[in-house]
């Protein structure tokens, strides 16, 4: 009988192989973990259970606030006519620097133009009124007066004597000449009647010598009226209509050298006064048709182009209205206004040196100076702050509005304070103070004034006297806090 023998599996060979790969493996993974822990568990416990402590020194401790802020002009205005009316030249453009006084633009004024002269005019006039009458008459005027006054006198007193001989005698002579004119027309007019019967002159030669017989019959009768009024004298309705004349012209003699009356001068005075007011009305009219800057800063926008309509806007009139009736909008020289919490802002004062980091300059810096603290608050997000505006110092012009900046204000520094690092300060048995190490025996707690935090560091106003070591940490579950009742507890 024979014996069959199992032939080997061809697997085995491999299975050994992963065996010894395993081994490897588990033997590399122990080691390692035997080396970390004893490299890095162990040094971790040992100093976790060590404490550690630092010593109380003096020192110089500066303090500074930090605090975010953006940047805005100190003062911005829309700027615009007092009136409505038709832009007529603009000088400025975008990014301008302009000075205070400065001329921006100019606004049609040919309607004011016409107006002014026409103002004027009446000024002068009015003036000229005012100093006739203030002058009084002149020689000329006055000598006028008394020559029409003394003429009027001689009428008179020429009708109160009545007509002289001479007179009489003149108005006989001018008679006899009309008697003896009479007759030679007579004699005219009957040759000429008989020659015309003859048929030797015409009918029309006839009818003229009749009319000159009668135009001398007429002033035969008028000089006869004449001889006999010489003869009669002077009626008394003349002479009284000659004295009425001689008291005209003395009055109006008496007005020419007593002058203006003082109430004429006063009325004319009060028109020079109201003409000088509608000259200074429109003068003051066209000089605001000359825009000019109302400080010096930048031009920041254009809203309007010659030949625009533009009306007046104030300057806190929004962007949307501003650019459909304002000119331009005026920026001054930029300020940062920064949010300081309100646990540091009794530490920012006025004229107070800050450092400021702009966004987007990393790495420069601009130094400024408080120039004013808000006495409101603002609440955002249930966080207290106060807005502090700080002057800046940019003769580069790098700093545009809107910006974001991140300002530490310089408050000061406190010159060889007691201090110890801030971690070190507990609160136990509603008392604020630190944990003194001892060369013998457990750490003791001692109750210390604190006076300011800056980063990791706190003054010690009192409590320390400046020898001792305090204790940053202490073994797990020992570190005192304080509960919400008030008391002290240990960590857990």
């Amino acid at each position: 009988m024979s014996i069959a023998l199992k032939p080997k599996s061809l697997n085995q060979p491999k299975q050994k192989k992963w065996w010894l790969i395993a081994l490897v493996l588990i033997s590399i993974t122990g080691i390692g973990y035997v080396a970390y822990r004893q490299m890095v568990l162990v040094p971790q416990q040992k100093a976790k259970n060590q404490v550690q402590m630092a010593l109380v020194e003096r020192k110089d401790l500066t303090i500074t606030v930090s605090a975010n802020g953006t940047v805005q002009p100190e003062r911005s205005v829309n700027v615009s006519p007092k009136t409505s009316g038709i832009l007529k030249q603009l000088l400025v453009k975008e990014g301008d620097l302009v000075e205070k006084g400065q001329v921006l633009a100019y606004m049609d004024d040919s309607n004011l133009q016409g107006q002014y002269r026409q103002a004027q005019g009446n000024l002068v006039a009015a003036e000229a009124n005012l100093q006739k009458l203030r002058n009084g008459n002149r020689t000329e005027e006055i000598a006028t007066a008394q020559a029409q006054l003394a003429e009027q006198t001689a009428n008179l007193e020429k009708l109160r004597n009545g007509n002289r001989v001479q007179d009489i005698s003149e108005a006989q002579a001018k008679l006899k000449d009309a008697q003896y004119a009479l007759g030679q027309a007579d004699d005219d007019l009957q040759r000429n009647q008989s020659l015309y019967s003859d048929g030797a002159i015409s009918l029309q030669s006839l009818n003229t010598s009749r009319t000159n017989r009668d135009r001398a019959q007429t002033q035969v009768k008028q000089a006869e009226q004449g001889v006999s009024l010489m003869r009669s004298g002077t009626r008394p309705e003349e002479i009284s209509q000659a004295e009425a004349m001689v008291q005209e012209k003395q009055s109006a003699l008496d007005l020419s050298e007593a002058g203006s009356r003082s109430e004429d001068i006063e009325e004319a005075d009060a028109k020079v006064t109201a003409a000088s007011g509608s000259v200074q009305i429109i003068q003051a009219s066209l000089d605001d048709m000359v825009i000019r800057a109302p400080f010096s800063g930048t031009v920041a926008r254009k809203f309007s182009d010659p030949g625009a309509f533009v009306t007046p806007t104030t300057a806190g009139s929004a962007v949307t209205s501003a650019s459909s009736s304002s000119i331009l909008s005026l920026a001054s020289t930029n300020q940062i206004v920064a949010q300081v919490a309100e646990a540091n802002i009794a530490q920012i004062r006025k004229a107070l040196t800050a450092t400021i980091q702009v966004d987007a300059y990393p790495g420069k810096l601009l130094t400024g100076k408080v120039t004013q603290i808000a006495t409101q608050s603002v609440v955002v997000q249930n966080v207290t702050s106060f807005e502090v505006k700080t002057s800046v110092s940019d003769p580069q012009r790098l700093l545009r509005s809107g910006m974001n900046v991140n300002v530490i204000f310089n408050a000061g520094e406190l010159k060889n304070v007691l201090v110890v690092p801030t971690g070190a300060i507990v609160q136990q048995d509603k008392a604020q103070g630190v944990f003194v190490a001892k060369d013998k025996g457990n750490p003791v707690f001692v109750p210390v004034v604190v006076g300011t935090t800056v980063n990791d560091k706190t003054e010690i106003k009192s409590g320390l006297t400046g020898t001792e070591r305090v204790l940053l940490s202490f073994p797990p579950g020992t570190r005192p806090t304080t509960n919400l009742n008030g008391g002290s507890s240990k960590e857990s």
